[in-house]
C-alpha cells in the first residue's frame, strides 16, 4: 500500500533491467515496455503514477507515444529520456506535455531526484484540488467560485460554446476574472489537451506585438538574430486568449482580421504563409462599440471577434459571492506554516460586504492577503483591512472625454451603488437600509423597482 507505480519505456533491455532494479530498491513498483506501442497498451490496462520514456525507439518512438498519451488525456507525469538530447528537444517535449527531460547517461540519484520532485508536485496538485473542493463545494466551476445567478448562466453558456470554434469575446471590468473564464472555455472543449496561450495586447510595445503574435524570420529586423515562433503557432490546435484586445494598434487589427478570415499567419519578414488552427477568445474592459464609433477599433474585426459574447458582472453585483471568495483567499493565505488557521471576524466581513470593490475580485484578493499579514492572533478584523474598505468609500473617478458625462446618469449610478451597499450591509433588510440611506421605506421600494434591484 502506498507504493508508487512506474512504467519504464525503453528499447534497451539492459537499461530497462537496471532502472527496474534501481526503482524497486527505492520503494517503487516498476513495469517495463520495449517501445511506445507496448507502453500505450500498458497504460490502458493499468494506472501508473509516473512514466519514464525514451525518445528514440523502433515501431513507435517516445514523441509519438507522448503525443498519443496527451490526445487520450493521460494525466500521468511523463519524464522523457534521450542520449541525443538537446535544449531544443527538451523544450519541444515540454511543449508537448512532458513533465521533465533527462539526458542519458544519467546518474541514479538524478532519476530519483526528478521522481521525488514529480511526487511533490502531484501531492501539491492533489491538496490544491481538495482545498478548492472544500472551499467552493458545488459553487466552483473550473476554478471560478460563484453562486450568483448571472454567473451560473455564464457557466451554462460556456458549456454550450466550449466545443465549438466560434470566437468568443469576454467583456467586464478589470479584475472580474476574464482570463479564468477564457481558460474555462478552453478546458471544457475538445482543445483542452492542446495549448492555452494568453497575451495582453496592451502590455507589449506596438513595434514588438506583431512579432510576438505571428513570429519572425532571422534578419527581418535589427534584433532578429534567430527565427521566432509566434503565439498563433504556439497555440496551433488550441486556444489563443487576446486580453485587452481594445488596446491593439489599428495596423495590427487589419492583420488579425486577415488571420481570422484565412486561418493563415505570415511571420514578419517571411515570403510564405502557414496554416494555423486556433480558437481565438478575446477580452476587454473597454466599450468597444464606442471605440468602433470613434474610429479607434475596426468594425469588421469587432463583429468577427464578437460572434459569442459573455458579459461578466462586477463584484458589487455579486455580493453573495464575497463570503465564498473571502474563504477561498483565506485558505490560500493560510497555506504557509507561519499563517495557519486564519479566521475572519464578523465585523470585517460586514466591511467587505458593504464595500463596492472598484477593483473587483483582484482587489478583494489583495485586501485579504494584506489583512492576513497585518492581523493579530490569526483573526482578521476591520482594523486589518485597507482604509478604503473600512470606510466603505469608493472615490469617484473623473471620466475621460470619450466617456458619458451626463450628470443625471452619474447621479443614478451613485444612488444605485449606495442602495446596493446599504442592502448588503443590512443583509437585505429594506427597513434598516432605508434608515441608513435617510429616505423613507416607500421611496426605497420605488427606487428598487426603478433600478431593477432584487
Amino acid at each position: 500500500m502506498g507504493k508508487k507505480h512506474i512504467l519504464v519505456i525503453d528499447d534497451e533491455e539492459n537499461l530497462r533491467h537496471m532502472l527496474s532494479l534501481m526503482l524497486t530498491r527505492q520503494g517503487y513498483v516498476a513495469d517495463c515496455a520495449a517501445n511506445g506501442e507496448k507502453g500505450l497498451a500498458c497504460i490502458k490496462d493499468k494506472a501508473y503514477d509516473f512514466i519514464l520514456c525514451d525518445i528514440r525507439m523502433p515501431e513507435m518512438d517516445g514523441k509519438t507515444f507522448l503525443a498519443r498519451a496527451m490526445e487520450e488525456r493521460i494525466s500521468v507525469p511523463v519524464i522523457m529520456m534521450s542520449a541525443y538530447g538537446t535544449v531544443e528537444t527538451a523544450v519541444e517535449c515540454m511543449k508537448m506535455g512532458a513533465y521533465d527531460f533527462i539526458s542519458k547517461p544519467f546518474k541514479k540519484d538524478e532519476i530519483v531526484m526528478v521522481l521525488k520532485k514529480a511526487e511533490e508536485r502531484e501531492r501539491l496538485k492533489q491538496e490544491n484540488s481538495q482545498l478548492r473542493a472544500a472551499v467552493a463545494g458545488r459553487f466552483a466551476y473550473n476554478g471560478i467560485i460563484s453562486r450568483n445567478v448571472v454567473m451560473e448562466e455564464i457557466f451554462s453558456q460556456i458549456g454550450k460554446v466550449a466545443n465549438l470554434k466560434t470566437t468568443v469575446m469576454i467583456l467586464g471590468e478589470s479584475g472580474t476574472g476574464k482570463e479564468l473564464v477564457a481558460r474555462a472555455i478552453h478546458q471544457n472543449g475538445r482543445r483542452a489537451h492542446k495549448s492555452f496561450v494568453a497575451v495582453n495586447c496592451g502590455a507589449i510595445p506596438e513595434n514588438l506585438l506583431e512579432s510576438e503574435l505571428f513570429g519572425h524570420v532571422r534578419g527581418s529586423f535589427t534584433d532578429a538574430s534567430d527565427d521566432k515562433t509566434g503565439l498563433f503557432e504556439l497555440a496551433d490546435g488550441g486556444t489563443l486568449f487576446l486580453d485587452e484586445i481594445g488596446d491593439m494598434p489599428p495596423a495590427l487589427q487589419v492583420k488579425l482580421l486577415r488571420v481570422l478570415q484565412d486561418e493563415e499567419i505570415r511571420r514578419v519578414g517571411a515570403s510564405n504563409s502557414r496554416k494555423v488552427d486556433v480558437r481565438v477568445v478575446s477580452a476587454t474592459s473597454r466599450d468597444l462599440q464606442a471605440d468602433v464609433k470613434a474610429g479607434i477599433f475596426r468594425e469588421d474585426l469587432y463583429f468577427r471577434l464578437n460572434v459569442f459574447c459573455l458579459q461578466l458582472p462586477p463584484l458589487r453585483e455579486r455580493v453573495e459571492d464575497i463570503p465564498l471568495l473571502v474563504e477561498h483567499f483565506i485558505r490560500t493565505c493560510s497555506s504557509g506554516a507561519d499563517r495557519m488557521n486564519l479566521r475572519i471576524e464578523p465585523d470585517a466581513m460586514r466591511c467587505l460586504m458593504a464595500y463596492a470593490w472598484p477593483g473587483n475580485i483582484r482587489e478583494l484578493e489583495n485586501a485579504i492577503e494584506r489583512a492576513s499579514i497585518l492581523c493579530d492572533g490569526g483573526r482578521i478584523s476591520c482594523s486589518s483591512l485597507p482604509p478604503a474598505v473600512r470606510s466603505g468609500v469608493v472615490l469617484l473617478q473623473i471620466p475621460d472625454q470619450d466617456e458619458d458625462l451626463s450628470i443625471k446618469r452619474a447621479e443614478d449610478a451613485i444612488e444605485r451603488n449606495l442602495i446596493t451597499k446599504a442592502l448588503a450591509k443590512t443583509g437585505g433588510n429594506r427597513t434598516q437600509a432605508a434608515k441608513i440611506l435617510e429616505i423613507s421605506h416607500r421611496s426605497l421600494l420605488y427606487k428598487l423597482k426603478d433600478y431593477g434591484i432584487e
